[in-house]
């Protein structure tokens, strides 16, 4: 349930001016975030404040989820879609509102669609340093392994390769944002699914740009099918699966179309490794490694980050898998 319900009122004020019907909205119901009411008709409503690219795969899920388990029709209300975002929603059958006042609704015999119409004022975004770059790479670190959320400061700052300040500062913010409480002896995570989420988003805005290093394809199409020998002789950790071949390790139930590679190995000796070619329209994305531990016995990166890399896809297929991780893998974020 999202906490601040201030622009589900603005983006139903600004429809009813375009369509001139009467919205009942209420938000006082503990299961959903709100519900309307449309000409007689009622809609269950989930609420972001923003779908985008960063998290249009984890908005779609939990969508997903709500029609599978409610026969009542679901509006998605966020204070802003981005046009892809919006496409996504609409192809996929799910009704949507703004805060622009753009929607699209389409159940039984009713049908509004409204778009192209902007926002008054851009939001200011949050600069919260607790999910900048080095805070995304600290949280990350916590998450991946509930023990190391009890390291000294100066182990955490050295595990992740950041200044102590950096990790004061982010675990100071945790506290602050009601994601962290110290006790005498301990520290521990609160609201953990939250926090992932939030995580997710800022690890695909904020981070994932920076640590993307090239586009590949193998020079042979064939090689697609051969991917899980290739990384045989390596030594352990040089190269990790992420994304969907990692998925498909891990569950044995998925082909991959798309591959995510991290590594710190120059890109010659990747592509020599895997047998790849430059291409900026390739299948195969190389990203940085950004973290130091590793799970390097199937030669995959963390849970954490093949659900992240899944969930951010957007694909229904690879949601899917990535659901399927989190229950197996992510127990202790659950």
């Amino acid at each position: 349930m999202y906490r601040n319900n201030d622009f589900i009122y603005e983006a139903i004020a600004n429809l009813e001016r375009f369509i001139n019907i009467p919205i009942d909205v209420e938000t006082s119901r503990a299961k959903y975030d709100a519900i309307l009411k449309i000409q007689n008709m009622q809609f269950i409503v989930e609420a972001k404040s923003a779908m985008r690219n960063s998290n249009q795969g984890l908005v779609l899920s939990q969508l997903e989820d709500m029609r599978n388990n409610s026969n009542k029709p679901i509006i998605f209300i966020a204070d802003y879609i981005s046009k892809e975002a919006a496409i996504q929603l609409k192809n996929r059958g799910f009704n949507y509102i703004d805060t622009a006042g753009n929607a699209f609704i389409n159940s039984n015999e009713l049908i509004i669609y409204v778009e192209g119409k902007k926002r008054n004022n851009a939001r200011l975004t949050n600069q919260s340093r607790a999910f900048q770059e080095a805070g995304v790479k600290i949280i990350f670190h916590l998450l991946i392994e509930p023990g190391n959320l009890q390291h000294s400061y100066r182990e955490i700052a050295h595990s992740v390769g950041v200044s102590l300040g950096s990790v004061s500062n982010v675990m100071a913010e945790l506290e602050e944002l009601n994601y962290m409480i110290k006790t005498k002896d301990k520290r521990v995570l609160k609201n953990k699914e939250e926090l992932l989420e939030r995580w997710l988003v800022e690890f695909n805005t904020v981070l994932k740009p920076r640590i993307i290093r090239s586009r590949m394809k193998f020079i042979d199409s064939d090689m697609a099918q051969n991917w899980q020998n290739m990384l045989s002789n390596q030594n352990q950790g040089e190269i990790l699966w992420g994304g969907e071949p990692a998925g498909a390790i891990l569950t044995n139930n998925l082909r991959p179309q798309e591959f995510t590679i991290y590594s710190n190995l120059v890109l010659p000796e990747i592509a020599k490794t895997l047998r790849l070619v430059p291409d900026k329209t390739g299948n195969i994305e190389v990203c940085q490694k950004f973290w130091k531990d590793d799970n390097n016995n199937q030669n995959i990166a963390p849970a954490l980050l093949i659900y992240t890399d899944l969930m951010n896809s957007g694909f229904g297929r690879n949601v899917e898998i990535a659901n399927q991780i989190f229950e197996n893998e992510l127990q202790h974020i659950q």
